[in-house]
């Protein structure tokens, strides 16, 4: 009988070398744009694991395993003994906020943590982290005001600052290395324009005031002016922006974001690949959420919603692929709402009623309420992106770093291509990034690495 299909060959993907990654020797700086619920939850958390009094639940970084060769060789090793990561006593943090807390009147400001069991034990070293003067306006975030705010009236001379701020952090705490992460409110929607067309037309922008370059670009800008590796938590145009990933490739540095996903739109690349992976249509998907944080306030704003929304709601579109399942997803209805609710503080709850069909057309329905805790799921993201990103930097990756949209719910990617949004590819490109630094060799679920 004639042969039929085509005959799969057992071959490497690429080189299986290690990738030069210099040593996480000495101490990594890590600064947030933005000393909230967020970032109070990090640093609280990180100082309670060195302590031995909690688990870093939550991290892949430090509590997940790799799979190294055939599953039959039994290699899974932690991924912290795999790869040489930073440890969590070499970590130094500092913040700009335009609220004067400390890290400890954050964490209790905020109520995410039980005071007397997660804050007072590590009480002294919340305090001695007191937030730099941010750089601030009001006009990119209505919601929010505050009293600690570089002087300045030109963007350029704001950003100078900054660039002073991570300088002088950098040799007042002794750092090696430097990471700046933004986890601040949601700025107003704006759209890319052309002063972020190019470095040279986001400069001549900075020294005209132009509207177009919001604080979180000076942030990312002063950051990789100075050489220092940017992720963008928030779902604000930042760093997204070919001026940007110019000036990363320029610098060398690694940048990523943006929009920690952390709740609902998690659940949602976890259904969506489900839905697709067998041929099950969508009629719709409704979302809502409810939430009191100060994130809540600040998406009360309409303008600040707007650029929240175009964050959530690209991931469907990109996992079912309309264009190629017509039948199944061509006219499918997704709406998102996010309802500013202060008694709920940052414990979220996500509302989702999804409505499908299956054979012959049978319409069923799947619902999901979700009650989460916002900056509970958000830390761990933060720890990872933290000391993946620093990896990245030691490894020479410079620009976009795809591998890590697992953590992101709009991932950042290259412009002639598309984001990655199911949860399970996403997962399987940073564990194969990882085995390609390492010089294992990418793993593809083929029965074929398996036989002799």
């Amino acid at each position: 009988m004639p042969q039929c299909g085509i005959t799969l060959e057992k071959r490497g993907l690429v080189e299986t070398s290690q990738h030069p990654i210099a040593p996480a020797t000495g101490r990594l700086g890590v600064l947030f744009v933005g000393l909230g619920a967020v970032a109070s939850t990090v640093i609280a958390g990180v100082e309670l694991i060195k302590r031995g009094l909690a688990e870093p639940v939550g991290s892949l970084a430090q509590m997940g395993t790799i799979r190294l060769g055939k599953r039959t060789e039994d290699r899974a090793p932690l991924i912290p003994d795999f790869v040489p990561l930073a440890d969590l006593d070499q970590l130094v943090f500092g913040a700009w906020d335009p609220i004067s807390d400390t890290a400890y009147e954050a964490a209790i400001r905020c109520g995410v943590l039980d005071r007397y069991t997660h804050i007072e034990p590590i009480a002294a070293a919340l305090k001695e982290i007191e937030p730099m003067p941010a750089v601030f306006d009001q006009q990119y975030v209505r919601r929010l005001s505050g009293t600690n705010v570089k002087p300045g009236a030109g963007k350029r001379e704001l950003a100078e600052a900054l660039r002073d701020d991570i300088r002088n952090f950098k040799a007042a705490n002794d750092c090696d290395r430097m990471v700046v992460i933004l986890c601040a409110s949601t700025e107003v929607f704006i759209e890319p324009g052309p002063a972020h067309q190019s470095l040279e037309a986001f400069e001549a922008a900075l020294d005209a005031n132009d509207e177009a370059v919001p604080p979180s670009m000076l942030y990312a800008y002063a950051a990789l002016k100075e050489g220092v590796a940017f992720i963008n938590g928030a779902p604000s145009l930042t760093t997204d922006v070919p001026a940007m990933t110019e000036l990363a490739h320029t610098a060398g540095v690694p940048l990523s974001g943006k929009d920690f996903k952390t709740g609902q739109t998690l659940v949602k690349t976890v259904l969506a690949p489900m839905l697709k992976a067998r041929m099950l249509g969508l009629a719709g998907w409704y979302s809502t959420n409810i939430l009191g944080n100060r994130d809540g306030e600040v998406l009360d704003d309409p303008d600040s919603f707007r650029t929240k929304e175009k964050a959530k709601l690209g991931v469907l579109e990109h996992i079912l692929q309309p264009s190629l399942y017509p039948e199944l997803y061509g006219d499918f209805h997704h709406k998102v709402r996010i309802n500013y609710y202060p008694p709920r503080g940052d414990n979220k709850e996500g509302w989702d009623n999804i409505d499908i069909f299956g054979w012959l057309g049978y319409p069923m329905q799947i619902k999901v309420n979700f009650l989460c805790r916002d900056s509970i799921l958000a830390a761990p993201l933060v720890l990872d992106l933290v000391l993946f990103t620093d990896l990245a930097q030691r490894a020479g990756l410079t620009g976009t770093q795809e591998w890590l949209s697992l953590y992101f719910k709009s991932p950042q990617h290259a412009p002639d291509s598309y984001p990655e949004h199911d949860l399970f590819i996403q997962q399987t490109k940073l564990k194969n990034t990882l085995r390609w630094l390492m010089g294992e060799e990418q793993i593809t679920h083929l029965e074929m690495e398996n036989e002799d």
